[in-house]
């Protein structure tokens, strides 16, 4: 027995020492096929292994919350500034700083102190019936609760982030008084109940539900370039307005990642973050969900590339997770389901 155990002991004790292969351990709430593409060309390049977990955006905050210290988590890749701030409220995230991202990402698209990065862009815009609807009428977010507007509008429920978001954007912008008589507006002049998500919200334009709708521009860019022909006709019955061109311009949020507060390998997520804001990583992170990326002169995809250049709200996004609460706030007080 001596003989057989000693001789494994040390096989056991030299399989230990050896180093560990070099990884990094990514908790994403995108579920895109262009983003293993993404993890596989940061593997090629730097010899890194990309473990992911995947899941809802509010699921993997709460399971990060749960594992605490033990969390293998290195980095956290959600979408919308709210669900970004929130998982800094919670601790979850920390402070990172290098040359490299700060050049890269405009300052208005990151938190202040590092805590997480916006990498791709995202427009809450108006849409309407082509058919029934003059858009000189809604050129501003704010045409929307104009009490004689006499157009009906179709909106997702105010529990979804992205309408906290633009709502919380408005209070930074205008105050809380002024967003609340906005959101309550915006409710008078709803064609049904909130219901659904932003494609639901299309949809309803182009069967003559409502006039009206708001919803993020992918999802209308999805429907676009859809292999369904009809489909792709309800997308071409709605035209698109991008609001605010001749003030402060359409409302914008980010998808983003920061690096979890546990990280067990920081060096190797933040050569992560690093890539995610390199020319290959923009091309892919934002094409995969038809997204604007963040870092300037990155080619555009296609549709996009149509609408030409647009004035874009620069507001710091961290201010939509700053004012959310009030955003929630309000329209809980006006009704806004």
């Amino acid at each position: 027995m001596r003989v057989l155990v000693l001789p494994l002991a040390v096989l056991l004790l030299m399989a230990c020492s050896e180093p560990a292969s070099e990884q990094v351990f990514v908790y994403s709430a995108r579920h895109y096929d262009s983003d293993t593409l993404l993890f596989d060309n940061f593997t090629e390049r730097t010899g890194i292994e990309v473990r992911v977990l995947q899941g809802g955006s509010d699921e993997l905050i709460e399971r990060m919350s749960r594992e605490g210290i033990a969390s293998p988590a290195d980095v956290l890749i959600t979408v919308d500034a709210g669900r970004l701030w929130r998982a800094d409220q919670a601790g979850l995230l920390q402070p990172v700083s290098t040359e490299l991202l700060e050049e890269r990402v405009p300052a208005h698209l990151r938190h202040p102190e590092g805590h997480w990065f916006g990498f791709s862009q995202r427009l809450r815009v108006i849409f309407y019936d082509r058919e029934r609807v003059d858009p000189e009428r809604v050129q501003r977010y704010e045409d929307l609760a104009d009490p004689e507007l006499g157009l009906g509008i179709c909106v997702r429920s105010s529990t979804n982030v992205y309408n906290q978001s633009l709502l919380a954007s408005m209070v930074s912008h205008s105050g809380s008084e002024a967003a609340a008589v906005w959101a309550s507006g915006l409710g008078a002049n709803l064609s049904r109940p909130p219901q659904g998500g932003d494609t639901d919200q299309i949809l309803g334009v182009a069967s003559g539900e409502c006039e009206l709708a708001l919803a993020n521009h992918y999802y209308y860019v999805r429907l676009l370039t859809s292999g369904d022909a009809d489909r792709r006709a309800a997308a071409e019955r709605v035209g698109i307005v991008f609001p605010n061109q001749a003030d402060r311009g359409v409302h914008i949020n980010v998808g983003g990642a920061g690096v979890a507060r546990h990280a067990p390998n920081r060096a190797n997520a933040v050569r992560f973050l690093e890539y995610l804001a390199s020319d290959e990583a923009q091309a892919l992170f934002a094409r995969g969900n038809h997204e604007y990326p963040v870092v300037a002169g990155v080619e555009l995809d296609p549709v996009l590339q149509e609408w030409g250049n647009l004035r874009l709200d620069d507001l710091n996004v961290a201010e939509l997770g700053v004012h959310n609460p009030e955003a929630v706030r309000i329209a809980d007080r006006v009704g806004w389901r």
